[in-house]
């Protein structure tokens, strides 16, 4: 059982009702676990259905002092939604808050609460033909994309979850839980400060998600897929240069993929096709994609046909920047770059890095990182994988169970201030691209964010929400 007051459980239970709190053990171990095995002790869940709901939670919780988390649907990295060992905080859960409203065709947008899965959403969209256009290899909720800005593996064709957000419902953690509607849907509105910027990417910093409207774009008609092994890293830059200028607008994604990370995939889902001759997986691959919202007609050159001519001619071009080509069914090739995350996460103790960097300083920063790791932690498996379109990597480390640094407690410590220091320190990257900062990352926070604008952030979050909650401080 909860160590709060019984008087706070009889209260809250009151406002949300019998199946919007859970005290007891067996209830509560879902939401303290987080995605990577992060674990923390809640006090209690509060389990809202409604934004009111989230507001006199909101509200209640301030006013005593219950310090709580927001927690979506707990797909992240860095612990971030989930509590610490202290016992002392709530989480407040958007799971209940799964209203999705009917599609505006004509507006391309819709209405849904925070709780919606991704799967769902897109479920409704597909009957009339559209889609949002995030692709993700898991199905989190709507309010946690929301709060960490996700991009996903077409964030070349679509841009991130900002560029696709219309509106939002939001909820202050102030004494009265305030409530503040920018669910227009307008696409544009110059009356001042578009204020819906402000939740998102800030991972619940300054006020929690509820409802939101988003952009929905137009289901692609055609698609062609391609597995590209490049003649070197040095080509890479160059290749997605070629492609952009000779697909345009056609160019959906461009994913690079190490080759532990595929063989990790292949290994723990055997139903995949190993689509390389002789089953020799290349050490990098990259998987690109061209699309069309318009079903094929004769006055267009089909994408398939397309996508094997201009491979053709770069494959011919003077400086030979492929090693090899494989066309083949996207929903075959999708499902090999879908599977690499869960064929690393079960490999072994997994050490998960979000970062992200100019476009051509990817390859460089994966070249000299490899090789300090080699020098520094030999026995660590890098298992890469990742946006080269947005400069994104999803950098992961594996040590196996019987490895002797596993003991050493400042181990983990040790080893991202080693990755940092090169991503962000070395090639100006980002240590945080969307999993934002939570209790894995605060203390690089600390130390990489001017003062200036850590004071500037402080002041925002007391001037709006100044009551104490979620896995950031500043």
């Amino acid at each position: 059982m909860t160590n709060i007051a019984a008087p706070h459980i009889d209260a809250l239970r009151t406002l949300l009702g019998e199946s919007g709190l859970l005290v007891e053990k067996h209830d509560l171990e879902a939401y303290e676990t987080g995605a990577r095995f992060d674990r923390g002790v809640a006090a209690f869940v509060m389990r809202p259905k409604s934004t009111e709901e989230v507001s006199a939670a909101v509200a209640y919780c301030v006013t005593h002092r219950i310090d709580f988390i927001p927690q979506s649907g707990n797909t992240g990295l860095v612990s971030g939604s989930t509590p610490d060992e202290t016992g002392t905080q709530a989480i407040l859960s958007l799971d209940r808050l799964t209203t999705l409203g009917g599609i505006d065709v004509v507006n391309r947008s819709v209405n849904a609460g925070a709780g919606v899965r991704l799967s769902a959403l897109n479920a409704r969209a597909e009957t009339d033909g559209l889609f949002f256009p995030i692709d993700l290899g898991a199905d989190p909720m709507l309010g946690g994309m929301i709060a960490t800005n996700t991009g996903g593996s077409r964030f070349l064709r679509y841009g991130d979850v900002r560029a696709n957000t219309l509106g939002l419902k939001v909820v202050l953690a102030d004494e009265a839980g305030t409530v503040l509607d920018f669910t227009s849907g307008l696409r544009k509105n110059n009356t001042g400060v578009d204020w819906k910027h402000l939740f998102i990417g800030t991972t619940g910093v300054f006020g929690i998600v509820t409802e939101c409207v988003l952009n929905l774009e137009p289901l692609p008609g055609q698609q062609a897929t391609a597995l590209l092994v490049p003649a070197s890293d040095q080509a890479v830059p160059g290749l997605l240069v070629q492609m952009e200028q000779a697909c345009g607008s056609a160019l959906s994604a461009f994913e690079g993929m190490s080759g532990n990370s595929i063989r990790a995939a292949l290994a723990h889902v055997p139903a995949l096709r190993n689509p390389f001759e002789g089953g020799i997986v290349p050490d990098f691959v990259i998987l690109m994609e061209l699309t069309r919202t318009s079903q094929a007609c004769e006055r267009d050159q089909p994408l398939d046909a397309l996508l094997e001519s201009v491979l053709a001619e770069i494959w011919d071009s003077t400086n030979k920047p492929l090693a090899n080509a494989l066309m083949g069914p996207p929903a075959e090739m999708w499902a090999l770059r879908h599977a690499l995350s869960e064929g690393v996460r079960h490999s072994g103790r997994l050490f998960a890095f979000d970062l992200s960097f100019r476009r051509g300083d990817t390859l460089a920063f994966l070249a000299q990182m490899k090789a300090q790791l080699a020098d520094t932690y030999p026995d660590l498996t890098v298992c890469d994988f990742g946006h080269l379109g947005d400069g994104g990597v999803h950098f992961n480390l594996v040590a196996q169970p019987d490895d002797p640094d596993l003991a050493d407690p400042g181990f983990e410590a040790a080893l991202r201030d080693l990755v940092f220091s090169v991503a962000v320190d070395d090639f100006g990257g980002s240590f945080s691209a969307e999993h934002g900062i939570g209790h894995k990352n605060q203390a690089w926070y600390d130390h990489y964010t001017p003062q200036a604008v850590r004071t500037l952030a402080a002041s925002l979050k007391r001037a709006i929400s100044p009551g104490k909650r979620g896995a950031m401080h500043f």
